[in-house]
């Protein structure tokens, strides 16, 4: 399996930002979906999570910002960005929980991230 992201790049304050993952290769079922982010020196922390059967939760520090959405007929996951904020500026990486021939009862699989800088 191999996840593939893309999107980051740079935004102004205030602006929007789209980061798109999709998940590839020999996939028995997805669990669920999710969105973490990373700065130096700090650990890496939970942006979004989101279920197929469409649930999804969010860090409060991205409530009504950020919004996480999948498409499960093409195994990618979104993750949309708006009203960004400086410090927002991070390394942004999708994970997924997937069952596959190898691991039926599911792994975890991340993707290799995504730049996001926020500036003027």
């Amino acid at each position: 399996v191999q996840l593939q992201a893309c999107g980051g790049g740079l935004a102004q304050p205030g602006g929007s930002l789209r980061l798109s993952c999709a998940a590839s290769g020999t996939i028995l079922r997805i669990y669920n979906m999710g969105w973490y982010r990373q700065v130096p020196g700090k650990e890496r922390e939970s942006v979004a999570a989101a279920t197929t059967g469409g649930g999804t939760t969010y860090a409060d520090f991205v409530k009504g910002r950020f919004t996480a959405s999948i498409d499960n007929g093409n195994n990618t996951v979104y993750l949309q960005m708006n009203s960004l904020k400086p410090e927002d500026t991070a390394v942004y990486y999708c994970t997924f929980h997937i069952a596959t021939p190898t691991y039926p009862y599911g792994s975890v699989y991340w993707g290799q991230g995504t730049q996001v800088t926020v500036s003027s």
